[in-house]
Formats: C-alpha cells, structure tokens, sequence
C-alpha cells in the first residue's frame, strides 16, 4: 500500500500482539504511517482507513473527538492531520436550527455535520449562543461571522407573526435591534358598550443599555402587543363613544406612553424586562365591531358633515356680509378722503397762484436791485484785485533791490577779506625775509665776534660795528623778551 503525498497517511490497528520493528504491538492497539512511503501490512495488521491532512481556513474549522478521552474540541483555521485515537465527529443540530441555517445564502443544500457550524450574524442584529457546558451564553453582535463549539448552540428566537398575531409565526436566529415596527389588530369597548376595531403600528428598538436582557422574552413582539392592547383597552373603557371618536389619538398615546407629573405625555416606553423601547404609535385606522354602531356612527358622522355644512356655510354668508359692510365703509371713507385731498388741493393751487402774481410784480425791482449790487460788487472786487496786484508788484521790486544791495555789500565785503589777506601774507613773508636776513647776519658774525663787541667801549663798538657794516647793536641776556621784529625794522633803516 501507497501513502504517496506528504499530508497522507494509514491508519492501522494490530489485531494480536506482535513485535513490529522495535516496538511490541498489542491488540487492539492504533497507530499511523506518515507518507510518503510504501507499506506492506503483516498478517497481524489491519489497514483501517487512508487519512489525509485537513486544510482548514481562517474561518473553517472540524469537530475531533478523543477515543480514549470522549473529550469532544474543534479545530479552526490550520492543517490538522488527525492522531490515531481521534475521528471526526459529527454535531447534530435541532430541525428548526437545521431549516433555519439552510436558509442563509453561504449555507449548502446539505451540511456536513463534522465541520463547525458557522453563522453569518446581519448588521444591526445580535445572536445568543448557549454553552451547554459552562451553563452560560454570550452575546455577539453583527455584522460578524460566529462559529459554534462542540457544546454551543442557537437560541432560537420565536416570535408572533400576522394581525392579529399568533404565535411561533416568525422564527430566526437572530435578533434585530431596531429601530423597526409591529402592526396589530385587536378589538376595544368604550363605557357605553361601543365595540371598535384598532388597527395599530409600534415603532420599536431595543436600547443597548439593557444587552445582556435582549433574549429574556422569547417572543417580545407578542408580549410587547398584548400588554400594549391591555393598556389601550384599559384606557379606551374608561371613555364614552363620543369622547373617544374625537380625541382617540390622544387617548391611545397616552394610554402606551403614560403622562408626566407635568400633564404632558411621554416620549418612549420602555420594558424593562428586555430593553424595547416604544417611540411611536400610530393609528391607522379605528372601526366599529357592530353594525349597529356602525350605522348609528355612519348617521352621526353624516349630522355632523350637514351641521359642519351648514354653519360653514352660514359662517361664509356672515363673512361676505361683514366684508361687504367693510368694502362699503371703505369706500365712504375713500370718498371723503378723496373729497378732502381736493380741497387741500384746491387751497394749495390758490396759495401758489397768489405767491406767483406777487413775485411777477416785486420781480422787476428785485431784478434791477439785484444787478446793481452785482456791478458794484464786481466793481469792488475788481479794485481789490488792481490794489493785490500792485501790492506784489511793490513788494517784487523792494525785494529785488533789497537782493541787489545785499549781493553788494557781500562782494565788497569779499574784496576787502581778500585785500586783507594779501596785506597779511606779504607782512609775514617780510617778516620772515628779515627774520632770515638777522639770523644770516648773527651768523656771520659768529659768537666771539659778539661777545668782544659787549665787553669793549662805547667807540670801540662803534668802530667795530662800522667795520662791521652795523650802524648799532643790541645785546640781550635772553630771559628779557624783546620784540626782534621792531628791533630789526629799526636797525635796518629804510627797509619797508
């Protein structure tokens, strides 16, 4: 026998004790050869089956039972090879949850019973699945994808279905959260016996405030329906025919919804039991059960159309005669007005022509007036305007010699900085040549020459000075400051 791939293998049971390799099988006794490989039982051995590997995805998954444990698993998403001592096993479902699955899209036409149970769960619904193990549920809320364990299963939900509803007509394994709506038929009577048929529509959902109370009424539709048509019925005996045909909207509204302690009617009713919540009712039809009473309201709506007629009727002739009484009023009042506005007019037209023959008789000497005092103010202007001109005309001639004596008197005082400045470099160069002229002369003389002049007498200086060319001398000790320049203008004589 062939086991050919990798993922094949051989089931294979001793049927006495033998000794196969280095191992000693016992009766009875389970074991596998792994591919791929080729195998030649003993007569000692029995080739139960070929198994091959399970490639499961994410969201497949198989019942394994152990033999020897009967523990029971599931094995999801992987590729799962089974031991020797495990088998498929096979979950067997109720028919209702077996009808039920077979009726969602991604279901086969048969199911296989070793493959776990999957269940696509709709948005906005929510599925409880029971753990018959731990004795507990859970709560999964869609849109999701569930899988049920070896112990898990649906609880189906049971619900009244038609109108008037019956029960175990609609059945699911999901529960919708809303918001949605019901629509019910049930019978009321009034106080004075008048029998009506109510054709009623709920808008229900489901708070999730209250989620672990979603599946504590198994038929909430029909639960919700009969106490909301006990609490119409109570609320509809205490009311008269009558008062009930013209306010029953009210009445059923504050029959399910309930009145505040401010006198206003509520906005939801809430069961608490399991969370659903009531936001609307509506009312979409109220008929009578008896002929009788259909009749007699057939009559009284009849007298009531005719009495409506009629004092519409009497309420429109009453309205055309008030508006005429006012259209008539209108108009009088129109004319006087209009009467009024003619005198006003009149006066107005009198008072214009009268103002108009007063001003062509007091126009001519205005006129001529006028025209005087324009000439003699033209003539005064004209005076002004001669007087500005020869003002500027003045004033452009001072300005223009006061510019000539000042442009004058700058060239002059120009001239004389300038002679002034001539006079005082030509002082200084004489300065200067004569400064040089005594410093030459002391030179050639030379300090001995000096100094025998100070030491002889007064002729005997004379004599020296007049071989020295010198007409006269001084002779200063240096710490009395004396005025060279001076000096020198007057020992040399005639120098200028």
């Amino acid at each position: 026998i062939n086991a050919e791939y990798m993922g094949e293998a051989l089931l294979l049971r001793a049927t006495c004790t033998f000794q196969d390799i280095d191992v000693e099988r016992k009766p009875g006794e389970k074991w596998m050869i792994f591919g791929p490989c080729e195998y030649v039982p003993p007569v000692q051995v029995t080739v139960l089956e070929r198994r091959k590997a399970l490639a499961l995805d994410e969201n497949e998954g198989v019942y394994v039972r152990d033999e020897k444990s009967g523990e029971v698993r599931s094995v999801v998403g992987t590729t799962y090879m089974l031991s020797p001592t495990e088998t498929l096993w096979e979950k067997d479902l109720p028919p209702v949850v077996e009808k039920l699955l077979q009726c969602t899209k991604e279901a086969p036409s048969s199911r296989d019973k070793t493959k776990v149970v999957r269940y696509s769960i709709p948005h906005n619904a929510a599925v409880q699945i029971y753990d018959y193990r731990q004795r507990k549920p859970r709560l999964v809320f869609g849109p999701d994808l569930v899988m049920l364990g070896p112990d898990e299963n649906f609880t189906v939900i049971s619900l009244s279905g038609g109108k008037p509803k019956v029960p175990g007509v609609v059945k699911s394994l999901h529960l919708l959260l809303g918001p949605d709506f019901t629509s019910d038929i049930f019978q009321v009577e009034t106080s004075d016996h008048a029998r009506l048929q109510l054709v009623v529509s709920y808008n229900w959902k489901f708070a999730l405030e209250t989620s672990s109370k979603l599946f504590s009424v198994s038929d909430f539709i029909g639960a919700a329906c009969k106490a909301l048509a006990s609490r119409i019925r109570g609320a509809v005996a205490a009311e008269c025919f009558d008062s009930f045909h013209r306010s029953s909207a009210r009445i059923i509204r504050a029959a399910v919804f309930g009145i505040d302690s401010t006198g206003k009617i509520n906005g939801q009713f809430v069961f608490k039991a399991n969370g659903l919540t009531i936001t609307n009712v509506d009312i979409q039809s109220v008929e009578p059960v008896d002929q009788k009473t259909r009749d007699s309201l057939q009559k009284s709506v009849q007298m009531a159309i005719e009495i409506t007629t009629k004092s519409q009727e009497a309420s429109a002739r009453h309205e055309a005669e008030r508006r005429e009484q006012e259209a008539k009023g209108r108009l009088e009042r129109q004319v006087i007005r209009d009467k009024a506005e003619a005198e006003r007019s009149r006066k107005e037209y009198l008072e214009l022509q009268a103002e108009t023959e007063a001003i062509s008789s007091t126009g001519t000497a205005k006129a001529e007036a006028k025209a005087r005092a324009e000439a003699s103010l033209i003539e005064c202007e004209s005076e002004v305007n001669q007087a500005k001109l020869k003002a500027q005309a003045t004033k452009i001639t001072t300005e223009s010699e006061l510019r000539q004596i000042e442009q004058k008197q700058e060239a002059e005082i120009e001239y004389q900085e300038k002679l002034n400045e001539l006079e005082i470099t030509k002082a200084r160069e004489l300065a200067e040549i004569e400064s040089q002229k005594f410093s030459q002369t002391v030179q050639s003389i030379g300090q001995e020459t000096l100094l025998a002049v100070a030491q002889a007498g007064p002729e005997m200086q004379a004599k020296l000075l007049e071989g020295l060319g010198l007409k006269g001398y001084l002779i200063t000790d240096g710490s009395s400051p004396v005025n060279l320049f001076n000096t020198a203008r007057g020992l040399v004589p005639g120098s200028t």
